[in-house]
């Protein structure tokens, strides 16, 4: 079973969900990622992390993000001991998204915890969280979509579009993922 939707109140498609101070610190983040983390050589964990402790992660134990990760809302993410966020993989955390023990997002791929109400003429933002289960693998350019588990020890095939539940110990790949045999 996903998990449920949160829908923001919009009067119109083209307002925004965002109070002002959400939009600035949002501005702030990626400013301060931008200039003080972007650059940084994969040594230098520590510093990428406290930097995401700043802006509100939740980080337990030696979570490992790569300097090119891209992170939307950091206060929306949690990353528990040894998760790992790859090169240029992006954590579109308008809601909340947790990386458990271990699990590995590879390169570039997308957990986008945002979509649209497309039954409503306003196109009313909402959001559900991502959680990737210990020990879990995410694998390279594979898309998570909001309100999806992907269990403990599951595979995420390469280039999949994960629209539902993965179950533990699954292997799924393709567009929708499905079980692999």
């Amino acid at each position: 079973m996903k998990a449920p939707r949160h829908t923001y109140a919009q009067a119109t498609p083209y307002d925004t969900p965002w109070t002002g101070s959400e939009r600035v610190r949002t501005q702030l983040w990626e400013w301060c990622w931008t200039v003080f983390c972007r650059w940084t050589p994969k040594p230098a964990n520590a510093w990428r992390l406290l930097w995401l402790r700043v802006f509100g992660a939740k980080l337990t134990g030696h979570p490992f993000v790569h300097p090119r990760a891209r992170v939307t809302h950091p206060w929306n993410l949690t990353m528990l001991d040894r998760a790992c966020l790859g090169d240029r993989a992006h954590a579109y955390a308008l809601g909340q998204i947790e990386l458990r023990e271990g699990c590995t997002v590879a390169q570039e791929a997308y957990l986008c915890t945002g979509t649209h109400d497309f039954s409503s003429p306003t196109l009313a933002l909402q959001t559900a969280p991502i959680v990737i289960g210990p020990q879990a693998f995410v694998g390279l350019r594979a898309i998570v979509l909001p309100g999806v588990t992907v269990g403990r020890g599951a595979v995420v095939g390469a280039g999949a579009v994960v629209t539902n539940n993965v179950a533990e110990d699954a292997k799924v790949a393709g567009n929708p993922a499905r079980p692999l045999p």
